[in-house]
């Protein structure tokens, strides 16, 4: 149990530093602040605009923030 509580904290801690450096920059954590999410796969696909922000690529739209 140990390992597991271990790597569960460094994710943990992991994504928040990633999430809090997205709100310093502005951009949305999900998608990087590209607005679109890509479609892996083997073939081609439309890339989908990002649930989180609604594909605008902001941190105050993924926050549910009013500007």
């Amino acid at each position: 149990m140990g390992w597991f509580n271990k790597f569960s904290e460094w994710n943990t801690a992991r994504q928040e530093k990633h999430r809090s450096e997205m709100e310093t920059l502005g951009l949305c954590p999900d998608c990087n602040g590209r607005g679109f999410i890509p479609v892996s796969g083997l073939e081609y696909t439309q890339p989908f605009d990002c649930p989180g922000c609604n594909g605008t690529g902001l941190y105050s739209e993924w926050d549910g923030e009013t500007e």
